[in-house]
């Protein structure tokens, strides 16, 4: 699991790259889940997280864009 400050050093657009391959995986997941084929539900969690750190990220980015604190 990468660390907020990782991707705090990624580009813009690497971290878009991430963020859609990080929401496809999810996806994925819980389709796996939902049709019986998947056991590790944790992973869900662990997914949700590290979409949650890259979307913080990129929102940090935008307000320091806008000219905010």
């Amino acid at each position: 699991m990468t660390k907020a400050i990782e991707y705090r050093e990624m580009l813009d657009d690497e971290l878009l790259s991430k963020l859609n391959e990080t929401k496809e995986e999810l996806f994925r997941h819980r389709f796996a889940i939902a049709s019986a084929q998947g056991t590790d539900t944790a992973k869900l969690g662990a997914l949700r997280k590290e979409l949650a750190r890259i979307e913080t990220v990129l929102s940090e980015r935008r307000i320091v864009a806008r000219g905010g604190k």
